[in-house]
């Protein structure tokens, strides 16, 4: 097991082929709606690039130089075509906003604390495997803060009041049930608004991991059903949903 953790603590191989071997939360949408399509690899989004720089300021700071950001006023320039050589970058504006937001967030304290306490003892991008409903689940905590005995998810929002209906929207729900069985500990989330840089603090009751655990079920379901069964046939599937 300590091999298998070294190995999935390298971004390469966590997300990579090597971690392909193992279920995750972000599986959880396509074998839910579209089970067929869980292998397809999926293109890098602007919203993801942001999240996973503001992430890195956060918690990895001395890792924010392998991001490559463009001087350019949006991503539809002939500048930024130019300057991306067709990959997805970071907008100099974007990177600005993020600083912004690392600043309000580490100048809160209770975030703080919570996130870079002065004595406790905390692990940040710890990744831990294990058994949920007969399949081998990932996942990579954030921020384990030991003392608390917390799980912490740092989220970004485009508006935090609605934070709520997103956190079942993106399957957050099911992140905290999978997370709080890996690592043994209850999960919260540290959001901030990427807009107005509000900070909310959300801790999870039992009715938002119990219907993380369905949806962790269902997708388990699902995928013994399309990928452990030898003779299914993908052209037979379909969606039935009573309205």
């Amino acid at each position: 097991m300590k091999e298998i953790l070294e190995k999935l603590r390298v971004d390469e191989h966590y997300y990579g082929e090597y971690g392909n071997q193992y279920l995750s939360n972000s599986n959880i949408s396509t074998l839910l709606k579209d089970p067929a399509r869980l292998r397809e690899k999926r293109d890098q989004t602007p919203a993801f690039l942001v999240g996973g720089y503001f992430h890195t300021a956060i918690l990895e700071p001395d890792k924010l130089k392998s991001f490559r950001i463009v001087e350019a006023s949006t991503r539809n320039t002939k500048a930024y075509k130019e300057l991306s050589g067709g990959e997805m970058c970071l907008l100099q504006s974007e990177v600005d906003k993020i600083e912004l937001m690392t600043q309000a967030m580490m100048d809160n304290d209770v975030c703080r604390d919570l996130i870079k306490p002065v004595l406790a003892e905390v692990e940040y991008e710890e990744p831990r495997v294990g058994k949920l409903f007969g399949n081998m689940w990932k996942g990579k905590a954030d921020i384990i803060n030991h003392e608390e005995e917390l799980v912490i998810d740092l989220k970004t929002t485009s508006d935090i009041d609605k934070f709520r209906w997103s956190a079942s929207r993106y399957n957050y729900d099911s992140q905290a049930y999978i997370y709080s069985k890996l690592f043994g500990y209850e999960m919260i989330f540290i959001v901030i608004d990427k807009n107005t840089n509000r900070i909310g603090i959300y801790d999870c009751s039992p009715e938002f991991y119990k219907r993380g655990e369905d949806k962790v079920r269902q997708a388990s379901a699902a995928y013994d059903l399309f990928y452990k069964s030898e003779d299914y046939d993908f052209k037979q599937y379909l969606h039935n949903e009573t309205l």
